[in-house]
């Protein structure tokens, strides 16, 4: 007599867990919708009779809106962060959602107060712009709100996270400055501001070493303001200037250039210039400044779909996605000049 099928069965045809088996059949979050349609189909083959549970909620549904928050710095980058933002609206607007748009103050982020229509329920989903605080954000995500980061991560938040690749970027830029003969290449930032700024010093050190290009720990600026008193200070206190300069904004990649003409350099004869984010300063520069361009649209487009996606799985793992750069040459930079 054919004994009965049961969900061990299942598990071990699919080399699944029981429990995930249980999780699909019953409707319950924690596997993936393509996960679920394998287990269904297996149980149908092989016989197994159960009950499917309730249907996931369609994203259409619900409170109808998704939030976007951010600090007032990084609302005030309206030429960086201001497209990434009108895309997101766009994009909500295809689900059927509304955007709700909360700047977050110092004192608020110390203070740990989160948006009310946060803590009073009010929304789907929430996106975080750029940096806040590490306990700001996860008190966000302790409301259990689907949450998504936008050019962001941190080793202490557990969230979607939508990113530049940065240390491939950088590399992109230094092999550009490493074929155009520059083997003296300094580094111009204040990593301490943003992770996204470690990760391209270590781009930066990625490919010096595998140029075999020795870097000078005096060329290393890693502490640097972005502002010209800043810059100028830092350039005067150098004994000797590199021929190339990767920084890693366009700000500081226009301070730089300013810096470098008051005490008498040429762009590009005698340093070359690459910068980070084609932001209005890299093509207000005189000349304008090589530099690696985001596509800020995708950042928009990706944000949202991923919110949409944890919203309808909320069991699936974490994600950080690397989205690529565009190095776009321009007058900054050029042939390293003869030792």
């Amino acid at each position: 007599m054919k004994s009965k099928v049961t969900m061990q069965d299942i598990a071990d045809r699919l080399n699944l867990s029981k429990n995930s088996v249980s999780q699909a059949l019953s409707g319950k979050d924690g596997v993936s919708e393509e996960t679920r349609r394998k287990i269904m189909r297996a149980a149908d083959e092989m016989g197994y009779v159960y009950t499917l549970g309730k249907k996931k909620k369609a994203v259409t549904d619900s409170k109808g809106a998704i939030a976007l928050i951010a600090s007032e710095f990084a609302f005030s980058q309206k030429n960086f962060f201001g497209e990434i933002y009108l895309t997101i609206e766009q994009e909500a607007a295809k689900y059927g959602k509304r955007l709700l748009i909360q700047s977050v103050t110092r004192e608020a982020a110390d203070s740990l107060a989160l948006p009310s229509f946060l803590m009073e329920d009010d929304v789907d989903g929430v996106m975080v712009l750029s940096h806040i605080t590490t306990d700001y954000i996860n008190k966000v995500i302790d409301t259990k709100i689907p949450t998504v980061l936008i050019d962001h991560h941190h080793p202490r938040i557990q969230a979607d996270c939508i990113l530049t690749n940065n240390r491939f970027s950088a590399y992109e830029a230094i092999r550009h400055l490493v074929e155009l003969g520059h083997t003296r290449i300094g580094f111009l930032g204040d990593i301490s501001i943003s992770p996204s700024y470690y990760e391209r010093l270590e781009g930066f050190n990625l490919a010096m070493r595998d140029f075999g290009i020795t870097t000078r720990d005096s060329w290393l600026c890693t502490d640097t303001a972005e502002d010209a008193g800043s810059v100028m200070s830092r350039v005067q206190s150098l004994d000797e200037q590199p021929t190339a300069w990767f920084c890693v904004n366009d700000g500081l990649g226009f301070f730089l250039n300013a810096a470098l003409q008051q005490l008498g350099y040429q762009i590009p004869a005698d340093v070359s210039i690459v910068s980070f984010d084609n932001g209005y300063l890299s093509r207000l520069s005189t000349p304008p400044t090589t530099t690696l361009d985001v596509d800020l649209k995708l950042f928009g487009v990706k944000a949202v779909e991923q919110l949409f996606k944890r919203i309808q799985e909320p069991g699936e793992p974490y994600t950080e996605l690397l989205l690529p750069t565009k190095l776009l040459v321009r007058e900054s930079t050029a042939a390293a000049p003869e030792a």
